[in-house]
């Protein structure tokens, strides 16, 4: 089973009343298309993503800078938009099934996601739901403020996305029925004895107004943890100086089984820290000759991946380097830059102090350099 991924993301916000729209809005620096997105990859079957985006939207989807991600205008109205996401994929080969999911949803769980593409083996719609338990009543006539009262919410249920479908039939519906489409897909379906309806989540909800935003930012703010982490090492003649993966110009260099950045080696361990990975050492032993003089570039790109899988991005780095020489406020900018990039987050993220021991020690009289670090982590799931 082979299956792509559409994002809506083309929608004007209106309700949202805000200049930048829901799909750029940010929790830990990353946008709801990001975290969207990064959920998404964590599953090996989804082969593609598209996002389908308004195109008066365009410098903020390439400021995201997206990777592996098509890109489509969207249409006049979220038909539109999801038939042209549709047609798309009709033309890429070896496509069978398709997830349809609106970017406002981006709390899903991977447990949700795993049940529906479970449940798209064997079903040719699969769509999660979930029961209303708030009293119901119908307003009939809202000039005379008339309602049906008691209504029973038993027979009414609460659709999520992302909804999952059969690639050609799912396209086929939207081809034939255009006009007709009420307020999700799954509406194309006539008999909905043919779809396979779900448990969803109740924390699935859908972001329309300010308030559902700071509800969902608050849900993560209970998802962050903090690590701290901590290296020191030698200065000593005829070693390269590393510090946060720049070459710096010294007559003395750190001494290391890698290239020994205690930089790099403070913010991994503290980005292990926070995530409950363990420590450097363990994940990257000096005792494993691969690891011989390897950049600490390569293993803090690693540790990335590895935590994106487990679902944790980077929300936060604050850095002590303590050295009496070089002057850190010299390369600060450079650093703080390179670091952005390895953890794949922006640069007001990053927060860099120099400091010295007064000449006192080691570190004092130009024998040693250390770092702390301290970091924190969101895990989107």
């Amino acid at each position: 089973m082979s299956l792509s991924l559409i994002i809506l993301a083309a929608g004007n916000s209106k309700r949202f009343r805000s200049k930048i729209g829901k799909p750029y809005q940010k929790i830990g620096g990353k946008s709801l298309i990001e975290i969207n997105v990064i959920k998404a990859r964590k599953f090996d079957q989804i082969k593609k993503i598209v996002l389908v985006y308004n195109k008066r939207d365009i410098s903020r989807v390439k400021s995201i800078k997206l990777k592996n991600v098509q890109l489509l205008t969207g249409g006049k109205n979220r038909q539109q938009s999801t038939f042209k996401a549709l047609r798309y994929l009709t033309k890429s080969k070896g496509i069978t099934k398709v997830l349809i999911h609106d970017v406002a949803r981006p709390n899903f769980s991977e447990k949700l996601l795993r049940s529906i593409l479970k449940n798209i083996k064997t079903s040719k719609a699969v769509v999660p739901v979930v029961n209303i338990q708030d009293a119901l009543k119908q307003k009939i006539d809202s000039s005379k403020e008339e309602y049906i009262i008691g209504k029973n919410r038993d027979h009414f249920f609460l659709t999520q996305t992302p909804q999952a479908f059969n690639l050609k039939e799912i396209y086929h519906l939207h081809k034939n029925n255009l006009g007709k489409y009420k307020d999700d897909d799954i509406s194309l379906y006539m008999d909905l004895n043919k779809v396979k309806f779900i448990e969803g989540e109740k924390n699935n909800f859908k972001i329309t107004d300010w308030a559902d935003f700071e509800n969902l930012k608050n849900i993560y703010k209970s998802k962050q943890s903090v690590g701290i982490g901590f290296d020191v090492h030698r200065l000593v003649p005829k070693r390269k100086l590393f510090l946060a993966g720049l070459k710096i110009k010294s007559k003395l260099g750190t001494l290391g089984h890698s290239d020994g950045d205690p930089v790099l080696h403070s913010v991994t361990d503290a980005i292990f820290g926070a995530c409950k990975m363990g420590d450097i050492g363990e994940m990257f032993s000096d005792k494993n000759k691969k690891f011989k003089n390897i950049r600490s570039t390569i293993l803090l790109q690693q540790v990335i991946d590895m935590i994106k899988l487990k679902g944790f991005i980077v929300n936060n780095i604050d850095i002590n380097i303590i050295t009496q020489t070089p002057k850190i406020k010299n390369i600060k900018d450079k650093m703080i830059n390179n670091i952005s990039k390895l953890c794949e987050i922006s640069k007001n993220q990053i927060n860099i102090k120099g400091k010295t021991t007064e000449k006192l020690g080691l570190i004092g009289k130009e024998k040693a350099i250390a770092c702390e670090t301290i970091c924190s982590v969101i895990k989107y799931d």
